[in-house]
C-alpha cells in the first residue's frame, strides 16, 4: 500500500495524527507538495486554528485545488475538526470561502456556552456505517472547536453531538468522512476509526 498522505499546511496537530496510523501500522507520511496527493493511497485533512489563515495556506500552496481534485477522483479522504470545517462552501469565521465539498457553513457554536468546546462528548449516530464498525452509538470521543460545519443536506451528516446546538460531528459521503472531534485523541475508539478507514475505504474500497 502506498503511504497515506497527510496534508502538512501550517494548521498543527499533524505529528499525532500520523502517529496514530503508524502505531495501527498503516504507513503514513506528511507532505507539503499537492502533486503528493494524487499519489498516495489516501488523504487525511487534519487541522487545528483559523479558517481564514487556513484557506490562505492552502490557496498559496495549490493545495486547495489538489483537495478537490483528489475527492473529485474517489480517493479516500479523511477531514478532522478543522479539516471537516473548510469542506463546507464558507465558514462564518471571518467570512471565509472554503472549498465546497459539501454543501452549506460552517458556523459558531451558540453564545452563552464555554469556548472553545473542549472535552469529551458523546456521538449518535444516524445510520450504520462501516466507519464506525467495532464502535458502539453513543461513544464519547475528544473535541476541540468553537464552529461547526452544518450541511445543507442531510445526507451528508452521519452523526451529532449536543453542545448547546445538535450539531453534526461526522459528515459522510461517499469516499469522504470528516470528524469534528479528533481520533487521534480519542482512546481506543478513536484509533478504530482510523484503523476502519485504511481496512474499509483504502484496502476494502469501502465495502
Amino acid at each position: 500500500m502506498e503511504p497515506i498522505a497527510i496534508i502538512d499546511y501550517g494548521a498543527g496537530n499533524l505529528r499525532s495524527v500520523q502517529k496514530a496510523f503508524q502505531h495501527l501500522g498503516h504507513p503514513a507520511e506528511l507532505v507539503t507538495d499537492p502533486d503528493a496527493l494524487a499519489a498516495a493511497a489516501a488523504v487525511v485533512f487534519p487541522g487545528q486554528g483559523a479558517a481564514p489563515q487556513a484557506m490562505r495556506n492552502l490557496a498559496v500552496s495549490g493545495m486547495d485545488r489538489a483537495i478537490l481534485r483528489a475527492v473529485e477522483s474517489g480517493k479516500p479522504f479523511f477531514g478532522v475538526c478543522l479539516g471537516l470545517q473548510l469542506l463546507l462552501r464558507y465558514s462564518e469565521e471571518e467570512d471565509t470561502p472554503c472549498l465546497g465539498v459539501a454543501p452549506g457553513a460552517t458556523r459558531r457554536l451558540p453564545g452563552g456556552l464555554k469556548l472553545p468546546h473542549i472535552g469529551w462528548n458523546n456521538v449518535r449516530l444516524r445510520r450504520p456505517h462501516p466507519l464506525f464498525e467495532g464502535v458502539s452509538d453513543g461513544a464519547h470521543f475528544y473535541f476541540v472547536h468553537s464552529y461547526y460545519g452544518a450541511p445543507s443536506d442531510p445526507a451528508w451528516t452521519l452523526a451529532t453531538t449536543e453542545y448547546g446546538v445538535d450539531f453534526p460531528s461526522v459528515l459522510a459521503k461517499d469516499n469522504v468522512v470528516a470528524t469534528q472531534f479528533h481520533p487521534e485523541k480519542s482512546g481506543p475508539d478513536g484509533l478504530r476509526l482510523y484503523d476502519n478507514f485504511v481496512k474499509r475505504f483504502v484496502l476494502n474500497g469501502g465495502g
